[in-house]
């Protein structure tokens, strides 16, 4: 079972992250769940979404504490909020950052693998709107090759009707642009 820990702000589509994820993993013919956790955030404070994908049934129903995947929504959590907490020795970090990989790598203090991409600029010049959630997924699928890009496609369309189209061409590039470094 892979288990993915997801960073966001309040109204950037952490959760949203989450369920497409999981039912991509579903169109695979896997077993998913995503689940978000919640508290009194609201707009634009920090968020967690959780998605496990597995070859079997799924039977726990917890938080992901040791993760395999972390993603970031939001390159400011990566100051304030100890992401990589908990991050399996050989899992992946995943995030939107105008930095390179190695320097965040650098400034996480990890060994672990790490993806990088700058998707707050590809929402904006794709979607129009720095919602990161479906630009990430591309970088997601580039560090981990965790389901097939074309998964991706039933989900958002159903997701995203008649704007779907964008969000999977902002998938696509983030998943072009996404440098991973060991």
């Amino acid at each position: 079972m892979i288990e993915i820990r997801f960073h966001g702000r309040g109204g950037q589509g952490a959760v949203t992250s989450a369920e497409l994820l999981a039912l991509a993993a579903i169109w695979e013919g896997k077993y998913a769940q995503a689940f978000p956790s919640f508290g009194p955030e609201r707009r634009g404070a920090p968020v967690v979404a959780f998605c496990r994908i597995s070859d079997e049934p799924i039977r726990i129903r917890a938080n992901i504490y040791e993760p395999d995947i972390v993603v970031v929504l939001d390159a400011s959590l990566l100051k304030i909020v100890n992401v990589a907490s908990g991050l399996k020795p050989n899992g992946i970090i995943v995030t939107t950052s105008k930095d390179s990989p190695e320097k965040v790598k650098e400034s996480l203090k990890v060994k672990n693998r790490v993806g990088v991409v700058n998707a707050a600029k590809i929402a904006m010049e794709v979607l129009g709107l720095p919602i990161t959630n479906t630009t990430m997924l591309g970088s997601v699928v580039k560090a981990s090759d965790l389901v097939k890009k074309e998964s991706f496609i039933p989900p958002f369309k159903e997701r995203f009707g008649r704007i779907a189209d964008k969000n999977i061409s902002a998938f696509e590039r983030a998943y072009q642009e996404t440098v991973v470094i060991q």
